[in-house]
This record gives C-alpha cells, sequence and structure tokens, in this order.
C-alpha cells in the first residue's frame, strides 16, 4: 500500500523564515504520522497572475523558488495555477490534494487559502478534514525579532521602503536577484564608472536607490553598488520597470552575455538628480566609499 502523504501548500513567496518554520513543523508530524512530506507551490502567487499590474510584485522568480526549496532537501512539486484556477475549494481538496497527491494529513499556514474565489480558507479546511478523519494543523505566523509577523507582503512592503537588512533579517539571508548582463548606452564608463546592465524578470520586485551589494560572478564574489531606478541624470529612461546597474569594485574585464547575481547589504542613498556630471562624479566617488565600508 502507497504511503500517505502529509501536504503543504502554498505560494512560499521568498522562501522566508516563516516558511523555513513551516518546513520544519512539517517534518516533525511526518515522523509523527509515519507520512512521506510533500510541498505543492505555485509559481507565483495567484494575484500576481491575476492582477492589472503584476510587474515587481514577487520576491523570488519560479527558478530562484525552485532552487530555494531544492536547497531545503525537501519534495517540491510547482503545480499550474491556470490549470486549477477554476476548481472549486471542494473539487481541488478532493481530486488534487486528496487524490493525486495522496493526501493523509494536513499542514497550512495562517492566512492560506485554496480554490476558486479562497474558499478553501482554515474554516472550510477544519471542516473537511473533521469529516474525513485527517489530521490538520494550521501553523501561526512566525515571530521576527522585534515581535512582527513575518509574511512576504511584509517583506515586500520593507524592501520598497528601502530597509534592506530588516527584509534580509526576515528572510534569514540577503534579497537577490538575478540576469543576464546586456548591452547598455556606457554612459557610466564615459565618466569613469562602468555598470553592468541587467535583464531582470518582470515580475521581480526591484527595490529603488542605491545599494550596497555583492555580486557573484561564476563561482567568484566581489563588491559593488547597484542603482536601481530611471537615471535621471543622464538619458533618464520612461519606464514602468527601473533600470538595474552594477558597478563592480576595483573589477575590468567584459562579461556581457553572463549572468550575475546580485546580494543585497544595505541602501547607500536614494536615487537624485544631478546638476552636472562632475557632481554626479563626486557623489559616487563617496558612494564607493559607502559600499565598502558596509560590506566590509
Amino acid at each position: 500500500m502507497t504511503r500517505k502523504k502529509l501536504l503543504t501548500i502554498g505560494t512560499f513567496d521568498g522562501v522566508h523564515l516563516g516558511h523555513r518554520a513551516l518546513f520544519t513543523r512539517l517534518e516533525q508530524l511526518c515522523v509523527k504520522y509515519q507520512m512521506r512530506p510533500k510541498v505543492l507551490y505555485f509559481p507565483y502567487p495567484p494575484k500576481t497572475i491575476l492582477s492589472p499590474r503584476p510587474e515587481m510584485s514577487v520576491l523570488s522568480t519560479p527558478p530562484e523558488k525552485k532552487e530555494l526549496l531544492k536547497k531545503l532537501a525537501l519534495p517540491a512539486e510547482e503545480l499550474n495555477f491556470q490549470m486549477y484556477r477554476e476548481y472549486s475549494a471542494e473539487n481541488f481538496f478532493k481530486k488534487v490534494l486528496l487524490q493525486k497527491y495522496n493526501g493523509g494529513a494536513i499542514l497550512a499556514g495562517p492566512d492560506f487559502a485554496f480554490g476558486k474565489n479562497r474558499q478553501g480558507n482554515g474554516d472550510f479546511l477544519k471542516a473537511k478534514c473533521a469529516q474525513l478523519n485527517i489530521p490538520l494543523e494550521i501553523m501561526p505566523f512566525y515571530d521576527g525579532e522585534d515581535g512582527s509577523k513575518i509574511s512576504s507582503s511584509l517583506i515586500r512592503k520593507t524592501l520598497a521602503q528601502g530597509d534592506i537588512p530588516t527584509a534580509n533579517l526576515m528572510l534569514g539571508r540577503p534579497y537577490s536577484l538575478e540576469g543576464r548582463v546586456v548591452a547598455g548606452q556606457k554612459l557610466g564608463r564615459k565618466i569613469g564608472f562602468p555598470t553592468a546592465n541587467l535583464d531582470i524578470n518582470f515580475y521581480k520586485l526591484l527595490p529603488l536607490g542605491v545599494f550596497a551589494v555583492k555580486v557573484r560572478l561564476g563561482r567568484k564574489f566581489y563588491r559593488g553598488i547597484c542603482n536601481i531606478g530611471f537615471r535621471p541624470t543622464i538619458n533618464t529612461i520612461q519606464s514602468v520597470i527601473p533600470l538595474v546597474e552594477v558597478h563592480i569594485l576595483d573589477f575590468k574585464g567584459s562579461i556581457y552575455g553572463r549572468r550575475m547575481e546580485v546580494f543585497f547589504c544595505d541602501k547607500i542613498r536614494s536615487e537624485s538628480k544631478f546638476d552636472s556630471l562632475d557632481a554626479l562624479k563626486r557623489q559616487l566617488a563617496q558612494d564607493k566609499k559607502t559600499a565598502s565600508a558596509l560590506i566590509d
């Protein structure tokens, strides 16, 4: 007889400390009930897919989320939201959780809901699981060091406000983004601060400003400055999505076409419009010193 699975299902955007506490509890309950764990997740939050303005709304892209879950060594499977979006809570519970994935027990977060119009909430689960004698546990929010309830939405808000250290604490790791280096207008090179322009996933949340960052190229790490914005001083860009430019400190070499991962350490300042190129160059020189101090 096939062993039953203890299921948890969610979006797990950012795979933050709260999610990891849930996964730890999942493993504990698997021992208790002698079941196998299974993590089911949506690659993008359903509200992102349904939003008229979905840009810059996720902490982790599908490849990033897949890698983060892989590191936790738990069996995880991606769910196709479009396939299930019209399922009622009743159908999703019966046909997906019980029949397709052989669910024998369920662990859920405090605010998770499934099925059309989010009808499969905590009350629905309690009633159905009690009716079928299926073990159910709904975990409370995980508290941060300051007592705040850690959630993906709070981390998004914190990043948007530029509070990188607090966001990193809630994530349990530095916030990062990854993209391929693409050709730009080479304006930074003309003023002595060459930058790499990154092609970033449309949905990835991008905090605005100038940041001290660590940069990974292949297996090597470097210190750097990342500017995310609309370049108000030189050739302002007219776009909904800001430009991501990275200056690697004390680095020479062509990296066009290579993939780069950027890890955020702290915010240096907001993006500003300068009266002259000389004023911009002086500020960039100061940013370089600030970044070095923050990263060290």
